[in-house]
């Protein structure tokens, strides 16, 4: 059995995740749980699951999971993102924000296979995590529904021309221009395919999240020849195209429980019940609009000049998308202050972990307190 250790257990892709090992009892032993602040599930989880390391990592949580939870191990801060992965073989990260990266290079380092659902890791320290791996034994297999598919598609391969990354366009491509103005928080996480969190949803409707997922694939499969379509249907996750002019793309309903589950029980299709793809297809690849949706070129910009480039555009849109959501800019202004942050900030070479949080800190602090001194 797989010894297998979940960090962000009580959000959207942890809770699939542990719908994928209810499914397979005798595959996975879940060793490690670990969420942001939702106490009262991580106890029941670790109950169902007879889970005997688990953390918080809101440290004001701490007591309240102490006390009510029969494990031994109970851990807050950083140690609910480390020690309650000390026995697995496996680890699933599936947190939000830059405290993945600690996770996912404290895993690498202690030689463990990686499962990744989050994008800061890759966007903001993929030189680093991909170097990390070249020195460890360590494994690492995406999740995201973009990156299994390119990944699932190049299973047998050797060389390819292109990747083509499909975006569903999100709630807005459609949308006029001259309306973004209007645009709420509410209407911006209402995604028309997926359900997602609150934050990834908007980065859905900016497009931004598009960008994030080509800095991710520069990393995670070693190209920078990466384009993009629109796809509303999202029914096409990826496509690779070949030197002879063949392309090959996977194909699915939406459900991200199926990269899930490639990318614990690779190399292995196996079975799980899923909604089958109904025919006939309709399908429509539509070319981006970047003048309505800038925020992929941004990305693009970040990733051509490197080093702390892509960290900058993360940190940004970050503290852009808290602000939208909290009510203080509106939706046009995400983008605007992404770009006015790459324009201000001067590249600089990224050489350890520490200066990747030092500069996403300074320049998440330095736009957020801006705007909510306004």
């Amino acid at each position: 059995m797989t010894k297998i250790a979940i960090l962000g257990c009580t959000g959207s892709i942890g809770r699939q995740t542990l719908d994928i090992i209810r499914s397979n009892r005798d595959k996975f032993d879940v060793v490690g749980l670990s969420c942001a602040n939702n106490v009262d599930e991580l106890c029941a989880l670790t109950d169902e699951f007879c889970c005997n390391s688990i953390g918080v990592y809101n440290a004001a949580k701490y007591s309240e999971l102490k006390n009510n939870t029969k494990s031994n191990n109970v851990y807050c801060g950083d140690d609910a993102l480390t020690e309650v992965m000390a026995d697995a073989d496996t680890v699933v990260v599936a947190v939000t924000g830059m405290i993945g990266l600690k996770a996912v290079m404290f895993a690498i380092d202690s030689g463990k296979t990686v499962a990744l659902a989050n994008k800061e890791s890759l966007v903001a320290g993929g030189e680093l995590v991909m170097s990390a791996l070249k020195k460890s034994h360590s494994k690492l297999y995406p999740i995201d529904s973009e990156h299994s598919a390119v990944w699932q598609c190049l299973q047998g391969e050797k060389k390819f021309k292109r990747l083509i990354l499909t975006a569903s366009g999100g709630p807005f491509f459609f949308t006029p221009k001259n309306e973004f103005g209007s645009i709420t928080p509410e209407r911006a996480v209402a995604h028309p395919n997926w359900r997602m969190g609150k934050k990834i949803s908007v980065d859905c409707a900016t497009m931004m999240n598009k960008g994030l997922e080509i800095i991710e694939a520069r990393w995670l499969f070693d190209t920078v020849d990466i384009d993009y379509v629109i796809h509303p249907e999202s029914v096409v996750h990826s496509m690779v195209e070949f030197y002879d002019g063949s392309i090959k793309a996977q194909a699915s309903f939406p459900d991200m429980r199926l990269p899930i589950q490639y990318a614990l029980l690779y190399p292995e299709h196996a079975v799980r019940d899923y909604k089958p793809l109904s025919m006939p297809l309709s399908l429509r690849f539509l070319m981006p609009d970047e003048d309505k949706f800038p925020a992929p070129k941004l990305a693009k910009q970040a990733l051509k000049e490197g080093g702390t480039a892509p960290i900058v555009l993360n940190a940004a849109n970050e503290a852009a998308v808290a602000l939208f959501l909290n009510g203080k800019i509106a939706f046009t202004e995400i983008t605007e202050i992404v770009e006015h942050a790459l324009e201000r900030e001067n590249t600089e070479r990224v050489d350890c972990v520490d200066n990747v949080f030092k500069t996403h800190n300074r320049v998440y602090e330095t736009i957020y307190s801006k705007h909510i001194g306004d």
